[in-house]
């Protein structure tokens, strides 16, 4: 294969050398031809000059009709019209391309030819486009469905308070209820701000160093209300250890984790907690529960947007899908990874594995 690749070269050289002294002698015999009738004979040196200007201009006549005859031109059109359809498709927003011509034109050593590269970039734009089309669909249709239903419910318990012969506790439940729809309105605007925020590639990490262990304390202690009210018994075992993150983030991401431990762990369960130092360079916090846990297909898709594995126990629990995305959007710029284990009826872990470099080596065990 690579003989003929290199024959294909040289025979290509071969033809412009010929090409280039063909039109050399052409201009040798006009200018000689020109100078004995008009019986002048510059200097040899002005001679050479008028010969090379007048053998580039043949030469570059020669390609200029070379590259205008019907064959030459056929062939370009062959080559090009299909990659300039495929870009007007692209253009138009349609992204179902079919460049499977150039499959069966160009061979195995051929593919480091232009118009190759050319095609499969195209090919791989079209793809890559077409994937973040489905996305876009999806995202507004899941934006869409989640704010037509609490408007939905708003709009209908407002009209139901028009009734002037509502008992008070009928009027209190319905206010009761449009409140709530309003504040997860409000909740999933903030959320997808935040989510815009974070993928956007624009947010800078305020990083600073402070005590893992508090802030996790600070927000078990701050969702007190929530466990203690189901009766789930909480198991703690911190490390002290001090993390360099952006603080504000990573609250979001144990008040994220935490607020589902607590919303699907039934009454009398029991979650744990804890945070320790792994290896030199690392810190891992676990957060375990003995909620109604997750099956295998849910597992492949809980870091999605909108991905709710029961819809209509995260709605009743006032959820948007959106809590576990952002999770895993703030552990990825953290350059840290979360994993998550978890068995349908007998509970779920959560595993972020957060690579640090300065930690307190001080009272400091690897007990996780």
């Amino acid at each position: 294969m690579k003989f003929f690749k290199y024959v294909k070269r040289i025979g290509g050289t071969i033809a412009v050398i010929m090409s280039l002294l063909l039109a050399w002698s052409v201009a040798y015999w006009l200018t000689t031809l020109l100078f004995k009738e008009i019986h002048y004979f510059p200097h040899e040196f002005v001679r050479l000059l008028i010969n090379s200007f007048l053998g580039f201009t043949l030469f570059g006549c020669f390609i200029f009709l070379l590259t205008r005859n019907p064959w030459v031109r056929a062939r370009q059109n062959q080559y090009l019209y299909p990659i300039i359809q495929a870009m007007k498709m692209i253009a138009e927003g349609n992204f179902n391309v079919d460049l499977s011509f150039y499959s069966t034109q160009f061979r195995e050593q051929d593919k480091h030819h232009p118009y190759y590269q050319i095609v499969e970039n195209i090919k791989l734009m079209a793809i890559k486009l077409g994937e973040m089309e489905e996305m876009r669909q999806e995202f507004i249709s899941n934006v869409s469905h989640e704010i037509q239903s609490p408007l939905t419910s708003i709009s209908g318990f407002a009209y139901a308070l028009k009734n002037e012969d509502l008992k008070p506790e009928e009027r209190r439940h319905y206010l009761e209820i449009i409140e709530t729809e309003s504040i997860r309105l409000s909740k999933l605007s903030e959320n997808l701000l935040k989510l815009t925020s974070l993928e956007s590639g624009h947010l800078s990490l305020d990083r600073k160093s402070y005590r893992l262990d508090y802030q996790l304390r600070r927000i078990i202690l701050a969702n007190e209300p929530q466990w203690t009210g189901k009766k789930i018994n909480m198991d703690i075992s911190l490390d002290k250890v001090t993390i360099t993150a952006d603080e504000e983030l990573m609250d979001q991401v144990w008040i994220n984790l935490i607020h589902n431990s607590i919303k699907f762990t039934p009454q009398g369960g029991t979650i744990s907690i804890a945070a320790c130092k792994s290896g030199e360079n690392s810190i891992i916090v676990k957060i375990r529960d003995t909620g109604i846990g997750m099956e295998k297909d849910t597992l492949m898709h809980i870091f999605e947007r909108f991905y709710k594995a029961d819809q209509s126990r995260n709605r009743m629990a006032g959820g948007n899908g959106l809590g576990l995305s952002i999770v895993k959007k703030i552990i990825d710029l953290h350059k840290s990874d979360i994993q998550v284990q978890s068995e349908f009826g007998v509970g779920t872990k959560f595993t972020v594995t957060l690579s640090e470099k300065s930690l307190e080596e001080n009272d400091v065990n690897e007990r996780c």
